[in-house]
């Protein structure tokens, strides 16, 4: 990354002329289910690193109706267990998720957001020594 900011070339891909190259990892609109198999919400947004095109987060909505009162989360990539055709599991019972960190575009801009966000939910983030990409998923 050329910024010293973590998360500073993170871009909603839906705010860019981008598209997932393979359909198939295009995940936006599938439910997200824990490893519990309880549906959490779907996806309805995936936030690519704009210089080293590379899907970093899933974001996630949950609750409200019809669009009205939704609450969003983050999802690193690092945490998919699996991508099916209509659904995406994560490493995380239900349980555990009722303290995700929410997400707020404006809480992006915070330099420690990223940080605290990877540590919350375990996984080393992509800007550390030795980060390898969650190849299959993406």
């Amino acid at each position: 990354m050329s910024e010293t900011r973590p998360g500073a070339n993170l871009v909603p891909v839906t705010e860019t002329d981008r598209t997932i190259a393979d359909p198939d990892l295009d995940v936006r609109g599938r439910d997200v289910v824990t490893s519990d198999g309880e549906k959490v919400g779907s996806v309805d947004d995936i936030l690519i690193d704009d210089e080293e095109l590379r899907v970093r987060f899933l974001r996630v909505s949950s609750g409200g109706f019809l669009g009205i009162g939704k609450d969003h989360f983050l999802v690193p990539v690092d945490v998919i267990t699996g991508i099916e055709p209509e659904r995406v599991r994560v490493d995380r019972d239900r349980a555990r998720l009722s303290d995700v960190p929410a997400y707020d575009p404006e809480l992006v801009r915070e330099g420690d957001y990223y940080q605290n966000l990877y540590g919350w939910w375990g996984a080393p983030p992509y800007w550390g020594a030795g980060y390898t990409y969650p190849y299959p998923y993406y």
